[in-house]
């Protein structure tokens, strides 16, 4: 299991590395794809899909509204017509409802809403900040947050993890292990800062506050893991997926930078701006 779990780790940490780096069209399709998978994961962990093949209603017009998303997010970047995107899969959905009652309930149209906007949403903004200017400094920063503090985390808390921070919701993880998590991604960051991002603009010092964003997102990043965990705890699951071998779906392993990236992406922007 160790083997496979870090054979498919490399491998996925090489896709991460392409895509983030040529950004673009090939960045955007492997979201579009990543979404689409998220989102049906997460809608049969829900139950609010049909199972165990074929799609429902519900998730017809989900799916849909991810296409329409990242064509908004992809082709105009248009604020306006992103809201218009996701208040239309609402009202799609709410559609879905009426003209099917009762076939489903009132918890599975709010269900699939929250898959939405969940993981496709908040994983654009990985496309959204490496598109951004100094884009291609700042998207390093979400696996620096997630996958670098996870990687810290675990290491830490193997060495000296003692005091249980979340024992029924988590109880592999330690208070020492999450501290060593923030430390690790503020760590990272600030020395990826020093000896990369302040080469390329060698007249601003943004070291410190790329360890500041990172350290922020890396505590973010263990709030989506441990809500990715709660809402399999909630509904008696051990894995969204099995997709990816040894680590399970893609909600399994993306669960930390699903909230890591808009956090990049808007301290990012308030970085830039000021």
């Amino acid at each position: 299991m160790f083997w496979t779990r870090l054979a498919s780790g490399i491998v996925l940490v090489l896709i991460a590395l392409l895509a983030l780096g040529f950004g673009g069209i090939p960045l955007a399709a492997i979201l579009l794809v990543i979404s689409l998978i998220a989102y049906r994961e997460l809608t049969k962990a829900l139950r609010c899909a049909s199972k165990p093949k074929g799609l429902n209603g519900l998730e017809i017009v989900g799916m849909a509204g991810i296409l329409c998303w990242y064509g908004a997010v992809f082709f105009s970047g248009d604020t306006q017509l992103m809201l218009m995107c996701i208040v239309g899969v609402f009202m799609g959905l709410m559609l879905v409802y009426v003209v099917t009652f009762p076939k489903f309930q009132a918890g599975q149209v709010t269900a699939a809403f929250f898959s939405f906007l969940y993981a496709p949403v908040m994983l654009s903004f990985v496309y959204l900040t490496r598109m951004c200017p100094q884009g291609i400094y700042m998207v390093w920063m979400i696996l620096i947050s997630s996958w670098g503090c996870d990687t810290c985390a675990y290491a830490v808390g193997k060495l000296i993890g003692r005091k249980k921070i979340f024992p029924v919701l988590s109880p592999h993880k330690s208070l020492e292990g999450c501290i060593g998590g923030v430390a690790g991604a503020a760590l990272i960051g600030g020395l990826y800062g020093y000896f990369f991002v302040e080469k390329a603009f060698p007249d601003q010092t943004v070291a410190w506050m790329i360890a500041f964003i990172c350290a922020a997102s890396a505590v973010m990043s263990m709030v989506g893991d441990l809500a990715a965990s709660a809402i399999k705890r909630n509904h008696d699951i051990k894995d969204y997926g099995h997709l990816i071998p040894g680590h399970g779906g893609i909600m399994d392993r993306f669960d930390s930078m699903i909230v890591t990236a808009p956090m990049i992406y808007f301290l990012t922007v308030l970085m830039i701006r000021f």
